[in-house]
């Protein structure tokens, strides 16, 4: 198998779970040193480091949110690997509400997490990524950066966003061997989907309504996901920048009543 990502250190973000464990994994597999991270240093995050290892993976415990929390993985990043050659941004959370029932609390949660930490993360690796003359940012935004659902709100706004911030940071850059783009995930089959699924009254019956409005008839799982961010970390990629790749069984190109 080509290791497609030999030598490369990559940071991935909230990568104790779902698509961000899968990207981590795959990542491993793939040659990369990866440096694993997420706000809690809980089961799931044992779980993972057990799984992957100490020789090719560390990991940093911080909250996206906080700038200097980010700065300090990126320093450790540094300090274990020596480089820092791409950053995975896929910590995220839902916020759904109501907008006039939604908190200001809730409200900067969600721009706190899902915007300001792909930017905080950013600005710690990209000093880096300079010196080094390159680099790849891969952000992990959502169909809900495309099209709106309603009952979802802010969550789209900030996704809508984060699409924004890629574009933007995209062309910043290139000239400077930087890549910024993104993977616009649909209906994924994480644990939080698989979770939701479970609480809902009739699972079956929600699993196959879900299933019956995507086109390939079908969930995706978080590896598909990981296949493309490895695609984009890579050097194959090297001409592409700037760009949302979209993930989701061809759902958004649907027309619905």
């Amino acid at each position: 198998m080509t290791l497609r990502l030999q030598d490369k250190v990559a940071i991935v973000t909230g990568s104790t779970l779902g698509i961000g464990a899968a990207v981590a994994r795959l990542f491993v597999r793939h040659g990369a040193k990866v440096v694993l991270n997420s706000h809690l240093d809980d089961d799931a995050a044992a779980s993972i480091r057990q799984e992957l290892g100490d020789a090719q993976t560390l990991f940093v415990q911080a909250d996206v949110a906080d700038p200097a929390a980010m700065t300090y993985v990126a320093e450790q990043a540094m300090a274990r690997f020596g480089r820092i050659d791409v950053l995975v941004n896929n910590a995220g959370m839902n916020v759904f509400s109501d907008p006039l029932e939604m908190t200001q609390e809730q409200w900067q949660r969600c721009f706190a997490v899902d915007l300001d930490g792909a930017w905080n993360a950013t600005r710690a690796v990209l000093p880096a990524m300079l010196e080094q003359g390159a680099g790849s940012v891969v952000n992990i935004a959502s169909v809900h950066g495309h099209k709106i659902i309603p009952g979802c709100f802010p969550y789209p706004v900030a996704k809508h966003a984060l699409i924004g911030l890629t574009r933007s940071l995209g062309i910043e850059y290139a000239a400077r061997g930087i890549r910024v783009n993104s993977i616009s995930p649909g209906l994924i089959m994480t644990e939080a989907i698989r979770q939701w699924l479970d609480n809902c009254p009739d699972p079956d019956a929600e699993r196959q309504r879900q299933e019956a409005i995507l086109p390939c008839r079908r969930i995706g799982e978080p590896e598909e996901v990981a296949y493309t961010a490895l695609f984009l970390a890579s050097d194959e990629a090297r001409f592409i920048n700037a760009t949302d790749i979209l993930i989701d069984g061809g759902r958004s190109q649907l027309y619905h009543d």
